[in-house]
């Protein structure tokens, strides 16, 4: 009696999920991803195909193999880099569209969306990693100066030998200084290495006891933007 075919995992079922709906997503907003992809794949397997053959002894039907999966890898690494680009550009502008793509960030980091706001949704994330601590603000920039110095002044009271930096987030044309949503991530990386991993529960400990003399205020109204982990992932080939 042939065996029964197992039915696929749960967790191959969910990425092959995660990968249709990245996609549906991307082609709202990069309507031709699907033919840059196939050219993209066309394109890098026949160059593969072309280098195998260059190598003896021919083997064809090992070179095609392994030039259709060059051009699928070629096609994944294009995919994920759209449909990232297509996230970024869907969330852009809402209500907490910082905290979703800080949320992306690597270990080592610890995010803390909306840690302080104001009745006009004016809102302050906060970031800690190897550079220390990082205030990130998202809204009105002149608001947001004197939320990001409140801020800044509660956090140097529980941390002051902790570097804290403070970054807002919004279109560099109209706000000189401003960082995009699409390179919040990099901005963040780039402030350098100044806190050791070990000191890292240390300065965490004291953040909690400073979050918990916070009054407890609901968050502010508005959308909150799909995570962005996916289109990471996507990117990455996992």
């Amino acid at each position: 009696m042939a065996k029964s075919e197992k039915p696929a995992g749960p967790e191959k079922q969910g990425r092959l999920k995660q990968i249709v709906a990245s996609y549906q997503m991307t082609r709202r907003t990069d309507p031709k991803v699907g033919l840059i992809l196939a050219g993209v794949f066309v394109v890098v397997a026949a160059v593969a195909l072309v280098l195998f053959r260059l190598i003896p002894p021919p083997w064809w039907a090992l070179d095609i193999v392994s030039a259709l999966l060059f051009g699928l890898l070629g096609a994944l690494i294009v995919f994920g880099q759209r449909a990232q680009k297509s996230a970024y550009a869907q969330i852009e502008g809402q209500p907490g569209a910082a905290a979703a793509a800080l949320g992306t960030l690597r270990r080592g980091w610890k995010t803390d969306p909306a840690i302080a706001f104001n009745k006009n949704q004016d809102i302050v994330h906060r970031v800690v990693g190897p550079p220390g601590i990082v205030l990130v603000g998202e809204g009105n920039p002149n608001r947001l100066k004197s939320l990001l110095a409140t801020e800044r002044r509660k956090h140097e009271r529980v941390a002051a030998d902790t570097p804290i930096h403070d970054v807002i987030v919004g279109d560099p044309a109209q706000h000189v200084g401003a960082v995009p949503v699409s390179k919040l991530n990099k901005h963040v990386q780039k402030l350098g290495r100044q806190v050791k991993p070990a000191e890292m529960t240390d300065v965490l400990a004291r953040l909690k006891a400073l979050d918990a003399t916070r009054s407890n205020i609901p968050l502010p109204k508005g959308p909150i933007p799909t995570s962005l982990k996916g289109s990471r992932q996507n990117m990455r080939g996992r």
